[in-house]
Formats: structure tokens, sequence, C-alpha cells
């Protein structure tokens, strides 16, 4: 029997063939969570005039001299100054009345806020005085132009991940468009001549498609864009038809089912079938993972020649789940940038990214069956600790892991069919592979599930310090 190929070596291969995605230009409004792919400058100095941080009066600070509130300085006011107006030079010896945000008039030097003057805060017509009630230092509540960046200032960097705040500064830059590396558009195709609509009458022998949806779920959450869903029969001629239709508009084809050994598996099927020029290449292994053990990828040519990549997972719905989190949403990272390979030097092979871990590990509220020679990926969800709690596990209130325990999200543990119980999961806890079983009261680690954010959610944390290690 051939070896398992360890997790982290099968996801290096897969996106070791990818590259980020060609650059494009995209407006602002939608570059929020893409990655920037050239470097950028201020092409306007923010503030882009010198203004005025206070609602009050514009003044010269040395007309102001000695002014209190029992000997104030009164000047006329010489005119408004809303925001998005240009005003007039002020005239010495009077104020402005001024807004926060708007431009200080040439001549003055300083801002009186309102509330050390005689006038009241709000809406008010423009009064012919006012009172100033202190003399404060010149440059007083003033924001001057190019304090923040300045013309041809570098601002972000290629390889920055554009949140909002990094979008509303390349617009106060004077940027309304820039170049990005673009969602992956993401083909989604579930195999298997059993699979029948959601909500459709069950012949015998007849399951729904739930992958489908869950990979398509999965897909958008994981910042991807999804282009199609589509179904294949298990033949290999169907099957080669629907993947070269799925790619025409996708960047990666995502499968789910029919990598085993079975004799109607039909993507082994059509990769015995394969000949030299035909459009679909695939390879399959086994991964020590468990759920996920038959594994492949490959490429699909299209009516263009291009070459769009392909990943097939398996079938069972926890498998997809788990392969989805630690495979696909690496290599999604790789095409849209996020693993840092879209800035990497010429030459250099950045390193696999497989996503952040949540800042816990857990302990293990009841006992279960690890995988032995493979790494577990079990669905889990937080629950309370246990009364009392396990012997060897002290309550003291600066260990973390007290109030952090977890429990199979079903009875079975990590059977890759139980799609029903898959929404009562809040994590992965991961089981390092040579375990045989992990008590009460074991430390785990957890992997995030895919989440509304960008690509990249998975974790592959490996070392747990208390499970029972085979012999």
């Amino acid at each position: 029997m051939a070896a398992l190929l360890p997790l982290e070596d099968y996801v290096a291969e897969v996106i070791g063939e990818l590259s980020p995605l060609e650059a494009v230009e995209a407006p602002l409004r939608q570059a929020h969570g893409l990655v920037l792919a050239e470097d950028v400058s201020a092409a306007v100095p923010v503030p882009p005039w010198t203004n005025s941080s206070m609602d009050g009066y514009a003044v010269r600070a040395a007309e102001l001299a000695g002014a209190s509130a029992d000997s104030p300085v009164v000047l006329p006011v010489s005119q408004d100054v809303p925001a998005g107006a240009r005003p007039e030079t002020l005239a010495p010896g009077t104020a402005a009345r001024i807004m926060t945000g708007a431009m200080l008039p040439d001549g003055a030097d300083t801002v009186v806020k309102v509330e050390d003057t005689d006038q009241e805060p709000g809406p008010h017509p423009l009064p012919e005085r006012v009172a100033l009630l202190v003399a404060p230092p010149e440059g007083t509540a003033v924001r001057r132009a190019g304090e923040d960046v300045g013309v041809g200032d570098p601002v972000l960097g290629a390889g920055t991940v554009l949140s909002a705040a990094a979008v509303s500064s390349l617009a106060s830059v004077g940027r309304g468009s820039v170049r990005v590396v673009p969602r992956p558009r993401v083909a989604v195709v579930s195999t298997g001549s059993e699979l029948v609509d959601p909500g459709e009458p069950l012949a015998a022998g007849s399951i729904p498609d739930s992958n489908g949806l869950l990979l398509a779920g999965l897909v958008e959450e994981s910042g991807a864009r999804l282009v199609s869903t589509a179904r294949s029969g298990d033949t290999a001629e169907a099957l080669a038809e629907v993947l070269v239709r799925a790619a025409e508009e996708a960047d990666l084809v995502v499968t789910s089912g029919g990598v085993s050994a079975g004799a109607f598996d039909p993507l082994t099927m059509l990769a015995a079938a394969a000949r030299e020029e035909a459009p679909v290449s695939l390879r399959f292994t086994k991964v020590a993972m468990q759920p996920g053990k038959p594994q492949g990828h490959g490429t699909i040519r299209t009516s263009t020649g291009r070459e769009v990549p392909l990943i097939m997972l398996p079938g069972n719905p926890v498998s997809v789940l788990v392969s989805f989190t630690t495979i696909v949403a690496p290599a999604l990272a790789r095409l849209a940038g996020h693993d840092g390979a879209a800035t990497a030097p010429a030459g250099a092979a950045p390193e696999p990214v497989l996503g952040a871990p949540l800042p816990v590990r857990a302990r293990a509220a009841v006992a279960w069956r690890a995988a032995g020679p493979r790494r577990q990926y079990i669905p889990v969800r937080l629950v309370p600790a246990p009364e009392p709690l396990p012997d060897g596990v002290a309550r003291d209130p600066q260990d973390l892991w007290v109030t952090r325990w977890v429990l199979p999200s079903h009875r079975l543990g990590s059977g890759s069919h139980l799609v029903a119980s898959l929404p009562a999961a809040e994590a992965l806890a991961v089981v390092p592979e040579g375990t045989e079983s992990v008590e009460v009261g074991d430390e785990v680690a957890l992997l995030a599930l895919a989440s509304p954010a960008v690509p990249g959610g998975g974790h592959l944390p490996v070392r747990a310090t208390s499970p029972r290690s085979a012999r």
C-alpha cells in the first residue's frame, strides 16, 4: 500500500502550481477585501488644504493677546466659512465664523472654538461681533495642508489587503481606482447520478445534492466569486463535457465525489480513459487526514486554450467541509494574492500560508477515538467546563482552557457523512497523526471554519500536548 501523503505536502503541491490572478484596474467601491497589486503614493496632499478642526472663529492669534473671560477681545465678524466654501482673505482686526473641516481663510492662523466665545453653538444667524474669551497659541485648532501626507509620499504598498480603512485612505489621497488582484471565479461541480435537486422526492438510491450547496456557500464565504454550479452523471464523457463547460468562465473548478476506488467513480474513470490530447488532466493521491483521505487535482483546458486548475474533493459532506477548509481555502488565497505570492521577489517561492489559527486551544469534554496514522479533523462545538473537572486539570483563573471545552457536534465524531449535524459545529478540533485516542481534558488545537472573510481562514495546527499517542 502506498504511503499516505502528509497534508502540508499535498497543499504545497496543489498551490505550488498556482499563481495569483493577473491584476486588474478596479474602482475603489469594488476594491474592498482585495489585494493591492501596486505601490500607491499620494496624488493630493492630506489634508488638501489648511482647515479648521473646530467649529468656532478664525482669527489672527496676535490680535487676541491678553484675552480672557474677564477681559475679552471683541472683533467684528466679517464672513461665514462653511465646509466646502472658498473663503475670502481675512481682513485685519476681524474674525470669520468657521465650521469644522472648512478651509482656513488666508490671513487667519488660529481658530477659537465657539465654546470660548460669547456665542452659542449651533445654527444661528451670523453675529455682527464676537467676544473672544481666550488667547490661544498660533495654530490652535488648525490642520495644515499635507500634515498627514504630502504629494508623492508613499501611502500603501503592493500586497496590502484593502480593508475599509485602506480604501478610505486611497480615496483621501486622490485615487478613484487601483490595480488589484481580482476575486477568483470558482465553478462547482457535483458528481454522481444518484444526486437530485434538494426538496425533490427521493427514489431508491438517490440523495439530495447537499454538496453543491455546501461548496457554493463555502466559496462565497471565503471571499471568492461563485460563477456556476453543475452536476454530472457517472460517465467519463459526461463529466469531461461538464468540466470543460464549467472552466470556461472560471479561475478554479472544484468538484465533489468520484475520487475513490469505486468501479463507477467518474473522475477515476475519466483519468483512466484520458488520452494525451484530452482537455482534462487528473492526478489522485491519498492524504494522511480523516476525513478526506482520497484527494485529487489537475487542470482543464478550455476552448480558448486556457489551463484552469481543478481541485477534486471526496463526496461525503464532512470530507467536503474539511477538505475545503484545509486545501481549497489556501488555493483561493494563492489565486487572490492573499498569501504574499503576488508581491514575492522574482524567482522566490512564497511559503504556503494556510490561514490564521483561532487564538485559543481547547480541552476535550468527552473522550473519542482518534485516527491513528492520520491527522483527524473533527467538527466540534464549545461547551461549559465539566463538573467536576477531570483529574490533572486545575481550576486556575489564569488557565484559559478552563472555560474553553469542546464536544464533537455529533455522537459519531468525524464520520464523513454526518451532514445534518454540521450546523452545530463551531470549529474543527485537530488531533495529530499518531494519536490513538483523545481523553477528557486533553488539549486539542482548533481550526476556524470558513466564514465571510478573506480566503484562507483555515490553519493547520498539529501539536496537542496530551492526547494518548499510539504505541
